[in-house]
């Protein structure tokens, strides 16, 4: 009894943890709350940013662009505050 006990509380555990690690990933504002996809683009170019693609993707605005270092970069991005939720650095 105890061992199913152990074995089902640690199920319980890793999946919960996997769920909050996914979710981070993902922006979770409604759509009433997004700034234009335009401003977000502005803001990036006004920080050095050149900006090719901007699409939405798992409620994130999805951004491709080269920073102002040179660097490719795919960067999602929350659409009410812009903040940026992951970034990858393309070679």
């Amino acid at each position: 009894m105890k061992r199913t006990l152990l074995i089902l509380t640690t199920i319980t555990g890793l999946m919960t943890a996997a769920t909050a690690f996914a979710s981070e990933d993902r922006c979770n504002v409604p759509m009433s709350d997004w700034q234009p996809r335009e401003a977000l683009q502005q803001k990036l170019e006004a920080d050095g940013w050149k900006v090719n693609r901007i699409k939405v993707d798992d409620g994130c605005y999805e951004a491709y662009a080269i920073d102002n270092k040179g660097q490719r970069i795919e960067a999602y991005f929350n659409p009410k505050t812009f903040q940026i939720v992951k970034m990858k650095v393309k070679d």
